[in-house]
Order: C-alpha cells, then sequence, then structure tokens
C-alpha cells in the first residue's frame, strides 16, 4: 500500500508538543513487515525556519508554494495560533482550500480556532485546549464545543484538546486507519500507555 501522506502546519510559536508529539507518533508507526504506513512531513507559509514556543528552532519542509498533496493535514495550535495566524488571511484561506482536497483535517489544541476561523466546524462538534474551550463558544457559536475530552472525531475532521491530547488523538486515528492492533504496537514501542 502506498503511505499516507500528513503534514504538520508549522508557525512562529507553535505549541512544541502540538506538533511534535503526533509527529512522533505517526513517524514510528511501522508493519511487522517493517513498512511504514505514514510518511510524515512539515509545512510553513513560507518554508523559512520556525521559532516554536520556548525558543526551539524548526526547518519546515515546504511552504504552502512548494508543498505536495497531503492527505491529513495537522493544524497545531499555541500562542501563535490563537493571537497571529487566526488573524492571518493567508493561512485560513489556505487551510480553508485544503479541506476541499486532504482525507482528514485534524487540529490539536487552539488549532481548532483554526479550522473555526476557516468556517470549517459550523453545524460539528469540536474541542480544544480546557483555557480557549469559552473563547471558542463565544467566537464560533455555530460549532458544539465539547468539553473534558481528548479529542472528538466528526469523521473527515477531527479535533483535539490541549498540547498532550495531539498524542491521543493520533492513537485514535491510527486506530480508525490501521486497527487496533497497529495502534498497541506503536505506543508499546513509544512506551505509552495507551487504552483503547
Amino acid at each position: 500500500m502506498n503511505a499516507w501522506r500528513i503534514g504538520i502546519f508549522l508557525f512562529n510559536d507553535v505549541e512544541v508538543l502540538d506538533f511534535a508529539g503526533p509527529f512522533e507518533v505517526f513517524s514510528v508507526t511501522t508493519f511487522e513487515n517493517g513498512d511504514k504506513p505514514f510518511k510524515v512531513e512539515t509545512v510553513s507559509e513560507n518554508g523559512e525556519l520556525v521559532c516554536a514556543r520556548n525558543g526551539l528552532k524548526v526547518h519546515p519542509d515546504y511552504s504552502f508554494a512548494n508543498m505536495p498533496s497531503f492527505d491529513i493535514l495537522i493544524i497545531p495550535g499555541g500562542f501563535g495560533a490563537r493571537e497571529r495566524e487566526i488573524n492571518n488571511d493567508t493561512v485560513i484561506n489556505w487551510i480553508a482550500d485544503k479541506m476541499h482536497t486532504v482525507q482528514l483535517m485534524t487540529s490539536v489544541c487552539t488549532g481548532a480556532l483554526l479550522l473555526a476561523k476557516a468556517g470549517l466546524l459550523k453545524g460539528k462538534r469540536a474541542t480544544t485546549h480546557w483555557a480557549s474551550l469559552e473563547r471558542f463558544q463565544s467566537e464560533f457559536p455555530e460549532t458544539e464545543v465539547i468539553e473534558g475530552v481528548k479529542f472528538v472525531d466528526e469523521g473527515n475532521i477531527v479535533t483535539s484538546g490541549g498540547i498532550s491530547a495531539g498524542i491521543n488523538m493520533s492513537f485514535h486515528i491510527i486506530k480508525r486507519l490501521l486497527g487496533s492492533e497497529v495502534a498497541k504496537q506503536t505506543a508499546k514501542r513509544m512506551e505509552y500507555d495507551l487504552v483503547i
């Protein structure tokens, strides 16, 4: 089978575990025969070096202009998402446009605010970091905001709660696409306590 191509959006002040958690989960997933079902890459608006929260510097693989077509897109959160990117029309329009081409659009933490701003969560259930739930409900009343969960699966859109919840969401997606056994083996490889 061809590998699922996963793109993770990066931007200045992105929360590190928001993107690094899913990156790790999908990157280490391996079938018994050694094949890897996911190819994980990163993309930013201009492809230049990104300074994540607390100073971690990451160089994206692609810019919006030269990125390939992805099957799954992950939109992380953090200060940069909720304070800057939500007001960046280029990013919001890009997310809205990619919804037409990806098989699965996902968010971690306040990345859900970007999905909502792009109009993708109208009439849907979604979640985000607990500290942004009230803002989420206030700014996007057409979305049913769910509290106290790690993730919300709405079919072609999956949103997850704050920071480490992106790891839970990633395992859920693996289970959904490849089955419980692959998810369990990946969790074992990571020494992660997975409840399925």
